[in-house]
């Protein structure tokens, strides 16, 4: 018998996996949740065809058209802190809340500006993640066997110096 999920449950799920970055794919957010990827697939279909209770199609469609403060573009976050200049701290965060955002969002923005951080915080493609993965793999890999190759000598020229203890040195025989 497979477990019954709450549709609060299938909601949260639906929006997670819809809000999930691009280099997440929709079967690390099945796993994290704890469900099949199958299951996570038809509620997602089911929420896009309005059949999913409690969920509409206006708060799918509201769900995918949201952004993420990362995305947003330098000219955007600029623009989002003039705007807020002059706000007091319940007007900030009310005008937060209307674009999706925290105050945090916009102080730290702020604070990248004056520091001159103004990367633009690209998201990064699946491909290059797949790639930095390969080669962090491949790195690893290199990293182990050197480490093997340093053992082995260390080993050697251990067992050498008990050799030359025991046995002596062929120099000390020749004098």
């Amino acid at each position: 018998m497979s477990p019954r999920f709450t549709q609060s449950f299938k909601k949260q799920a639906v929006e997670k996996s819809l809000n999930r970055q691009d280099n997440t794919t929709l079967k690390e957010v099945a796993d994290s949740l704890g469900v099949g990827l199958s299951s996570l697939a038809r509620w997602t279909l089911q929420a896009k065809n309005n059949e999913l209770e409690t969920i509409s199609i206006n708060e799918v469609s509201h769900m995918k058209k949201e952004k993420r403060p990362q995305d947003w573009t330098l000219e955007e976050r600029l623009n989002m802190i003039i705007s807020c200049g002059a706000l007091n701290e319940k007007a900030l965060s009310e005008h937060c809340r209307e674009q999706g955002i925290y105050p945090h969002h916009v102080t730290q923005w702020k604070l990248d500006f004056a520091n001159g951080n103004q990367s633009d915080n690209k998201p990064v493609s699946r491909n290059e993640v797949k790639t930095l993965k390969n080669e962090n793999k491949a790195l690893k890999k290199e990293l182990n066997r050197k480490d093997k190759a340093l053992a082995e000598t260390a080993a050697l020229l251990v067992l050498q110096k008990k050799v030359h203890e025991i046995w002596g040195n062929d120099e000390d025989s020749s004098q």
